[in-house]
């Protein structure tokens, strides 16, 4: 039977994202018969597919937003954190253009809207727009207790305008992501909420084509413990069974991971290519959601910084009840595969 390595990454920007995309786990494995399967093509069967949340799948692999994998954790997946890249992005508040809200010391005693989605293990994007907008109200001297809370019901929708694979779409769930900030949106533009949060090349084209007004953009803010949610940083996960049965194909297939942080040095403008695939975004709208130098972001690391605030964020899940247990980030990382990695490069 043929071995398959399976990974799955969210349409944001990541090394293993660019790397699938180019072909380079392919290239590795060719020789050895080993099947590289992404849980985003078309025929992936719904339970694999929920692997993407629940990490639950064997022998695969996993970068996109740290929520899911800390609350997979929490729930008692066997997995293990190897690196995290951290390139920052554009989280805004955002109001209508005539709400009378010039600044965050305006949204005293307003209305935060919240994304509400019921049915689902973990609710990534409320968990996200509440760090996000804790955060930001911490730079005007308010917390949640001088806002008040509305949460705005999801509703499950189907592709009916559009069905991104019957287009032939490369990412079919990037183009799907861009309807993450619909309910929220109407909301605001109803006038139900007076601000929401949205985050990305998404979150920007959306306050342009809405008229938005941003009150502010914390995703480059020079104090990283405000940047810090679902996005940055995040880590690359695996289930911990390959690491035992298979570490010098686990070995093999960070390192093509962390080749792109090379790669992207030298070909900024291709990277940013490569991520307007990733993320269904046009170039500029990468360019302005992720900074003029989002090629430099991507390298793989497990520094001290960089865990430090992955475990801040776990706390911050854990206050707000998104996380059912408390466990050791430290405990969960294994630092032998990237070291192992980084001194075969530099030997080389």
């Amino acid at each position: 039977m043929t071995q398959t390595i399976w990974y799955t990454r969210c349409p944001v920007p990541t090394p293993l994202g660019i790397a699938a995309r180019q072909g380079w786990f392919d290239q590795e494995f060719a020789a050895d018969g080993i099947a590289i399967r992404s849980l985003q093509d078309a025929n992936v069967s719904a339970a694999q597919r929920r692997s993407h949340i629940d990490h639950d799948l064997p022998h695969s692999w996993r970068q996109g937003g740290s929520i899911p994998a800390l609350w997979a954790r929490s729930m008692g997946a066997d997995t293990r954190v190897l690196g995290f890249s951290w390139v920052d992005e554009s989280q805004l508040i955002i109001t209508r253009h005539d709400s009378g809200i010039s600044g965050l010391a305006g949204l005293r005693g307003r209305r935060i809207g919240l994304p509400l989605r019921e049915g689902q293990g973990i609710d990534i994007f409320r968990a996200m727009a509440l760090r996000g907008f804790v955060s930001a109200l911490s730079l005007a001297g308010l917390t949640l207790a001088d806002v008040e809370v509305v949460l705005v019901p999801v509703p499950e929708t189907p592709d009916i305008a559009i069905n991104p694979e019957q287009g032939g779409a490369r990412q079919p769930s990037a183009l799907r992501s861009r309807r993450l900030y619909a309910a929220e949106t109407g909301a605001l533009l109803r006038g139900e909420v007076d601000a929401i949060y949205a985050k990305g090349s998404l979150g920007l084209e959306l306050a342009y084509i809405v008229g938005a007004r941003v009150l502010v953009d914390i995703g480059f803010h020079p104090d990283p413990h405000i940047r810090v949610n679902n996005g940055s940083p995040r880590p690359i996960t695996l289930d911990a069974a390959a690491l035992t049965q298979h570490p010098d194909q686990v070995r093999r297939f960070l390192r093509r991971i962390v080749e792109v942080g090379d790669w992207a040095q030298q070909h900024p403008d291709a990277t940013v290519d490569w991520l307007a695939g990733e993320t269904a975004s046009a170039p500029d709208w990468v360019r302005l959601a992720y900074g003029p130098r989002v090629h430099e972001g991507l390298s793989t690391t497990l520094d001290d910084d960089t865990i430090a605030a992955f475990d801040e964020f776990k706390h911050f899940l854990l206050q707000h009840g998104f996380l059912p247990a408390d466990f050791s980030v430290r405990d969960w990382i294994d630092p032998a595969p990237l070291a192992d990695v980084l001194d075969q490069r530099q030997a080389a």
